[in-house]
């Protein structure tokens, strides 16, 4: 789940609905940080082949087809996607491709992280 300033969002009824888009094969949703709504919606989009679309178009298409609330507003256009072998797809292999921001380490919260990060 996805908490989008104060919304609830499933990764789940997003994809169904833009995976009904005649130039996606493969979607997956995941929530990503923001500063203003603590979290923002980000699709991994796959195309058909032969099939071209820009940012733009597809956040356009998304506007129209879910809540103005729900639908993303950050898309990438990748080749696959990383897929496990019971079929599901990887998200949180996905979140942290995309992570930029490093772990911080509270003091006293955990020991163990502290040992392991100390530079």
């Amino acid at each position: 789940m996805i908490l989008r300033g104060g919304y609830n969002v499933y990764p789940r009824q997003l994809e169904e609905v833009i995976i009904t888009h005649p130039a996606v094969s493969l979607v997956a949703v995941i929530g990503v940080p923001d500063d203003r709504l603590g979290e923002e919606v980000k699709a991994f989009v796959v195309l058909n082949q032969g099939h071209e679309m820009t940012e733009e178009e597809f956040i356009a298409w998304c506007r129209d087809q879910i809540a103005a609330n729900k639908y993303p507003r950050h898309v990438e256009f990748r080749d696959s996607l990383p897929i496990g072998n019971t079929g599901k797809i990887f998200k949180r292999a996905l979140k942290r491709s995309r992570s930029r921001r490093p772990f911080a380490v509270v003091p006293g919260i955990c020991r163990k992280l502290e040992l392991c990060c100390r530079r």
